[in-house]
């Protein structure tokens, strides 16, 4: 049974980027870089036929390609922090793109998403980071900010159960479609 889930690649520049928010923060567990990405949907443990099901309705998705920065870190977790993040722009064709995927996944049968989508890269779980901790790690490093990039595909990514994160193999890849300059 896979575990799936859908989301966009990090570039490598970005990725190396947020790889050196990484260290100074015990009790984190680092999520390897090459690992990094921004999930749109979480599917979770589905059957096979239901796999090829869903890889056919993402395929029927016309969006445009858009820019994208990643703009602070931050924690989920509230006073026991369990994951520190880096947090991404909403911009509109972002949470657009996100909220088809939920329609057509809904339509196939599968339950909506129980959370307000916040899109964000995971850089750690954490395990026994106590909030003050966490707090002195964002004071720190939390004005981190990428350079803009550009997305131009969003991906089927698999999954084993792990500790950890990873390793994530993308199973489908559907592309963005190049936007047209207007012409005055």
């Amino acid at each position: 049974m896979p575990r799936l889930f859908t989301g966009l690649e990090i570039p490598t520049p970005v990725a190396q980027s947020l790889a050196m928010m990484r260290g100074g923060l015990p009790g984190a567990r680092w999520i390897d870089p090459e690992n990094y990405h921004l999930t749109l949907r979480f599917i979770g443990d589905i059957d096979d036929a239901l796999a090829r099901e869903i890889a056919g309705m993402l395929g029927r998705v016309q969006r445009g390609s858009f820019e994208l920065r990643l703009d602070g870190l931050l924690s989920f977790g509230g006073r026991k922090p369990r994951a520190v993040v880096a947090a991404a722009a909403q911009v509109a064709p972002l949470m657009e793109l996100q909220a088809e995927q939920e329609r057509l996944l809904q339509r196939l049968g599968l339950e909506p998403e129980g959370r307000k989508y916040t899109p964000h890269v995971t850089l750690a779980r954490l395990r026994d980071s106590s909030s003050r901790q966490v707090a002195d790690y964002l004071a720190a490093r939390g004005h981190y900010r990428s350079t803009s990039f550009q997305v131009s595909r969003f991906v089927l990514f698999s999954s084993r159960a792990s500790v950890g994160g990873g390793p994530y193999v993308v199973e489908a890849d559907y592309p963005l479609k190049e936007r047209e300059l207007r012409r005055a």
